[in-house]
């Protein structure tokens, strides 16, 4: 089976850059493309403080949902509060691993229900920063939520708990013989910032893109082998091993997630809230 890819685009929310995204939608529109769109029920990073806050912002959610569009629920305020690096070990920063059920299931809560004031269904998780645990998930299969995107296998799978995987592998577009990918987009990326090269991108691809629906359809029912997780710790270790390797700067260029760091380097945690 050829390679399939999902897009995902991380932080969304009302103080966004609405002029680069604007061009973006319009791009996925034209050639529908039905995207992740991971939103920060509260944003409190001022990183992604870009502008004034949007009018109107959860009627584009809805509207976003309305055309068939998925909407993850991204944290809740994406603050990075621990240095725990979660279950997959990609970043040493959390806003949820490391810290008690209890906890992360009030901060969950408190996600959903925005999102549930709001009229917007939260159709899968997506952690900030890369980084959930056991617990994380634990609070998300009490508040009905199954699907996660994330994690560095080849396929998606059901696991024993009935939580739905779907893997995220990709910061950008690469020829894949096989495999669901998801391309995870963030503002800093240059897929998000040079719209001609985005569609370019999507129109290079757009034959072996996917759709969150279409994949939980073929891939509902399956379950984890011994090649997932193989592929998962290789995968992961290439990934390390090349943060490792390369000089900050292009390191930063090239693994958006990287960035999401800033927000913990050179100080302690903050206090949970």
């Amino acid at each position: 089976m050829s390679a399939r890819y999902l897009i995902r685009f991380d932080d969304i929310c009302p103080t966004m850059d609405w002029k680069i995204w604007d061009g973006i939608e319009a791009v996925l529109i034209q050639h529908d493309v039905k995207p992740i769109l991971s939103v920060i029920p509260d944003n409190q990073d001022q990183k992604f403080h870009c502008g004034e806050s949007a009018n109107g912002f959860w009627d584009r959610v809805r509207a976003w949902q309305g055309r068939g569009w998925t909407i993850g629920l991204h944290g809740y305020q994406h603050r990075f509060v621990t240095r725990d690096s979660g279950l997959l070990g990609l970043n040493g920063y959390s806003e949820f691993a490391g810290l008690p059920l209890e906890e992360q299931r009030v901060k969950l809560e408190k996600a959903v229900k925005i999102f549930s004031r709001e009229g917007v269904r939260p159709d899968v998780w997506v952690a900030p920063g890369h980084s959930f645990d056991a617990n994380t998930i634990q609070a998300l299969v009490s508040l009905g939520i199954h699907t996660i995107s994330d994690s560095l296998f080849l396929y998606p799978h059901r696991d024993s708990r009935g939580v739905f995987w779907i893997p995220q592998q990709l910061w950008k577009f690469r020829a894949m013989p096989f495999g669901i990918w998801t391309v995870c987009i963030h503002h800093p990326d240059e897929l998000y910032t040079n719209l001609a090269y985005f569609r370019r991108s999507i129109q290079k691809y757009r034959h072996a893109i996917t759709s969150l629906p279409e994949v939980v359809e073929t891939y509902a029912q399956r379950k984890q082998n011994w090649l997932d997780a193989v592929f998962a710790g290789l995968w992961g270790f290439g990934i390390r091993a090349r943060r490792t390797l390369l000089a900050r700067p292009a390191q930063e260029k090239c693994l958006a997630p990287v960035r999401d760091s800033d927000s913990l380097r050179g100080r302690k945690a903050e206090p949970a809230q």
